[in-house]
């Protein structure tokens, strides 16, 4: 809390425990200087630091009860509390007047749109800070490609309007080498991305082993699947929630084994499933699962020749196995069937599965041909949103997203001539905000991952690209709300349909991750390997290495 223009910090860890506090003091007199500040809590066992703009340091030391207590936080208030709330425990209780970004608890930063509750408080927008001027744009005609002014992010010294600052030379970095592993496969390319392989049905029936070696960041999906035309007997290895799950029923009853240890973290697992006397194990890297006994009578598994592998076919409903029935996007290689390799390169059938990258990260790989669509029956923008992920790419130009009706009203997110543009038509024309790297700022285009946050409400939008946020106001205070009821689409677009804040409809070329729709306290995480249309992407997996 500041309290006279200086810091305090006040903290008990153990309940019934008494307070430690430090107070800091700015050198220049008073941190209520109109000036940005950075502040740094942490706590490691009974030491505590607190670090003002990186120089001004203090530390205290808590009891020794308190050296094993976890600090437990019930409700986390930010800028004030409710009236009534803490009044026994602050100094002081006064709402703080300023502005507050990149609060982060242990390195996670938090989205303050999505906050439970919020009073007397503009979201995405400093007050303190000279806004630029709205941008209205007619609904017909190019884009005006001038940037907008915005502020840049306040450093820990006087502030410098972004509009003050050259605009970054823009020099792209080198597109990644999407080298391929030979004789790995990709799936996940469809919902219904899979490869049938035709075995012999009595080399299941008593007992068998599969093996297998699987990389992927997914939670879920599906490995493998064999069953008989009426679906009583199946066998069927699947991933959810990350770990690895194998079944086999017998027409009567099931066994299932598991493993606890998730294996969706990007590297190659080996992977086994043994049935055989009624029973079944699972293992990973060496480390076999309990064996699980299947109940009754049967002790054989009866099953047509053929053996789907990374997913099904749309036409082939798989009814007993739970919801986990779409493809696993992922790779896999080296599948043997009784210590027998199985052609992968000649399969009976294949459907939406490509190359395997060498290296790879998480995110979702646009290639520059193609889109990806949600939310099939309808997306509501209306009065507010907000639309949250991340990219990294090495061209200049692209589609991020969009939602349009048939009519005017829409949103939009693109990259222009090295700049990100958040286009919004509310009916009554289209506004827009402009982001520009400048100063010191990195060329978006520069192959890492950059972090943006689009927020539109009944005022205005805001566009914050890795921590800078620049503005625009509504105009148009008769209209407020986008009114649509159609797909998301991401990464570009299909040629038939119509987009009203795009001005480009070149696809996007490079990764995408972390999508997230957000209306109020709800937000909607988007997995791409759930779109209910994929072209030219490569759900969960980005080539190279993180950067």
């Amino acid at each position: 809390m500041l309290v006279k223009g200086q810091l305090e910090v006040h903290l008990n860890a153990a309940e019934g425990g008494s307070v430690h506090s430090v107070v800091i003091s700015s050198s220049t007199g008073s941190f209520s200087d109109g000036k940005a500040h950075s502040v740094i809590l942490q706590r490691n066992k009974r030491a505590v630091m607190v670090l003002v703009d990186e120089d001004l340091q203090r530390t205290m030391r808590l009891s020794s009860v308190s050296e094993k207590t976890s600090l437990t936080l019930a409700r986390l208030y930010m800028g004030g509390v409710p009236p009534g709330e803490g009044a026994g425990l602050l100094k002081t209780t006064v709402s703080f007047y300023g502005c507050i970004k990149d609060m982060a608890v242990n390195t996670e930063l938090l989205d303050l749109s999505s906050a439970l509750r919020y009073q007397g408080v503009d979201i995405d927008s400093c007050l303190l800070e000279e806004r630029p001027k709205h941008v209205v744009l007619p609904d017909e005609g190019d884009l005006e490609l001038e940037p907008t002014p915005g502020p840049v992010q306040p450093p820990a010294v006087a502030p410098t309007e972004l509009s003050a600052l050259p605009p970054v030379p823009v020099t792209c970095a080198m597109a990644d080498q999407t080298g391929s592993i030979p004789k790995a496969h990709q799936f996940g390319l469809s919902r219904h991305s899979h490869m049938t392989v035709n075995i012999s049905h009595q080399a299941v029936r008593k007992s068998f082993s599969i093996q297998l070696s699987v990389r992927t960041f997914a939670s879920s999906g599906l490995l493998f699947y064999m069953a008989n035309p009426n679906q009583m007997d199946y066998a069927t290895l699947q991933l959810h929630g990350g770990r690895l799950f194998f079944t086999c029923d017998l027409g009567k009853s099931s066994a299932r084994a598991s493993l606890p240890d998730p294996i969706n973290d990007g590297q190659w697992h080996a992977v086994k499933a043994d049935f055989g006397k009624k029973s079944v194990t699972v293992s990973v890297d060496g480390q076999e699962s309990a064996a699980v006994q299947a109940r009754g009578k049967a002790s054989t598994l009866d099953v047509e020749g053929k053996l789907y592998l990374g997913g099904l076919p749309a036409k082939y409903t798989a009814k007993n196995i739970g919801n986990v029935t779409h493809s696993l996007a992922g790779c896999m290689r080296d599948v043997m069937l009784n210590k027998a390799l199985l052609d992968m390169e000649s399969p009976a059938s294949a459907h939406a599965t490509s190359h395997c990258f060498t290296v790879a990260q998480e995110g979702t790989y646009f290639d520059g041909s193609g889109y990806a669509a949600f939310v099939k029956e309808g997306y509501k923008v209306g009065s507010d949103v907000a639309v949250g992920l991340e990219f990294r790419t090495t061209e200049q130009n692209g589609v991020l997203l969009g939602v349009s009706s048939a009519k005017v009203d829409a949103i939009g997110l693109e990259l222009v001539n090295g700049q990100v543009i958040f286009h919004v038509n509310n009916g009554a024309g289209r506004i827009s905000a402009t982001y520009t790297p400048r100063g010191n700022a990195p060329p978006l285009c520069d192959g890492r991952w950059h972090v943006l946050l689009a927020n539109k409400n009944k005022y205005g939008l805001s566009l914050t690209v890795d921590g800078i946020m620049v503005h625009t106001d509504n105009p148009h205070s008769q209209s407020t709300s986008a009114d649509t009821n159609d797909p998301v689409y991401v990464g570009g677009y299909p040629g038939e349909v119509k987009q009203n804040c795009l001005t480009i409809n070149t696809p996007f070329r490079g990764c995408m991750r972390k999508l997230r729709l957000i209306k109020g306290h709800l937000t909607d995480t988007h997995d791409f390997s759930t779109a209910f249309t994929l072209q030219g992407a490569f759900p969960h997996s980005c080539p190279g290495a993180a950067l």
